[in-house]
């Protein structure tokens, strides 16, 4: 038997063994397991992975399906019109305890932005919007999200069944409890809310202690959200976003779906679009935004890490709660470090 081999056989023994000693093997009467769409994903695993069959009965036997992620799932925030979505996250709290995170992690975000090239205050309204700073994580399992969306939410059942092979893959290479790990309703863990197959791409240990720790470790926390942003192409540097004015009712035509942006500042201009005093070369790729006011809409031009910021969520709320916040927390950082 040779290395890799071995260390295959010690992760999958070593896994076996913490799901069965988690409980007795008793009869899985009444679970999940008794399902032929679960019975298939169990099977999957074990041809696929070399997962151990009644380790893993054993494990979704104690999974429980929850109505409350059900219901959750089907109301995100993302769905409420700007002006209520961003009442959510841009607060003075949130602001404030942004401004302290940073205080608190300052040489690592530094550090950071050298090697990763994000900012801080990018890094910290990305904590922010997703767990106030660490401070609500999700109290779910996270075996119990993901197989409740995996097997009760057909609209998302692929993603969501794939979601759950990484978490699995997730324990086994952590050697961590399946049934100990909380998060989201829709499975997100720790304090940046990585998805399992995030984990598994773009987790990063930065202290070198030989652990990827996104829910306890600040240091590996703030690198993980740096190495993703910055696979998913950040522009050291660029710009975000800016506020632009229409006139007519051209704009209208370049009002893409599309998340990605595929036109030009010069063609947002001879449709319609004024962007002020901007400096930037007409040829920088660019989206028009149209934001639902109360009243009114409020138009934006979106650049590339715009779009770099919906790789973490894709909705445009999310994207722009994150960047307006950011820039308060930039604001009222520099404005006590300038007191001081």
């Amino acid at each position: 038997m040779n290395r890799s081999q071995n260390n295959l056989l010690t992760s999958i023994v070593g896994f076996s063994f913490l799901i069965t000693a988690i409980t007795s093997l008793s009869t899985h009467a009444g679970t999940i397991t008794q399902r032929d769409d679960v019975k298939q994903f169990i099977d999957q695993m074990v041809e696929q992975h070399q997962f151990e069959k009644q380790s893993l009965l054993t494990l979704f036997s104690q999974v429980k399906l929850q109505k409350r992620v059900e219901k959750a799932i089907a109301s995100p925030a993302e769905a409420k019109p700007w002006y209520k979505y961003r009442s959510i996250f841009l607060t003075t709290s949130r602001t404030e305890g942004g401004v302290e995170f940073w205080k608190e992690n300052a040489d690592v975000l530094a550090e950071t932005e050298k090697r990763f090239g994000v900012p801080p205050e990018i890094i910290t309204a990305i904590i922010g919007v997703e767990t106030r700073y660490s401070k609500h994580t999700g109290g779910f399992r996270v075996i119990d999200s993901l197989s409740t969306l995996a097997f009760n939410y057909p609209k998302r059942s692929k993603f969501f069944r794939k979601e759950l092979e990484q978490f699995l893959l997730l324990c086994r290479e952590e050697e961590a409890n399946p049934l100990e790990l909380t998060g989201s309703y829709a499975g997100a863990m720790g304090i940046p809310q990585f998805m399992p197959s995030s984990f598994r791409h773009y987790a990063a240990d930065f202290d070198g202690d030989g652990k990827k720790d996104i829910w306890k470790n600040t240091s590996d926390v703030i690198a993980s959200v740096a190495n993703y942003f910055t696979i998913h192409g950040w522009q050291k540097g660029a710009p975000v976003a800016f506020p632009v004015s229409v006139e007519g009712e051209q704009y209208k035509e370049v009002i893409g779906n599309s998340l990605k942006p595929k036109r030009t500042l010069a063609e947002l201009q001879s449709h319609g679009v004024n962007i002020g005093e901007s400096t930037l070369p007409l040829d920088t790729t660019a989206r028009l935004l149209s934001l639902k006011q109360k009243n009114s809409t409020e138009e934006w031009a979106v650049l590339t890490n715009f779009y770099v910021i919906t790789r973490y969520n894709h909705s445009d709320h999310y994207a722009m709660a994150v960047y307006q916040l950011s820039q308060e927390i930039k604001n009222r950082y520099a404005l006590l470090a300038a007191k001081q």
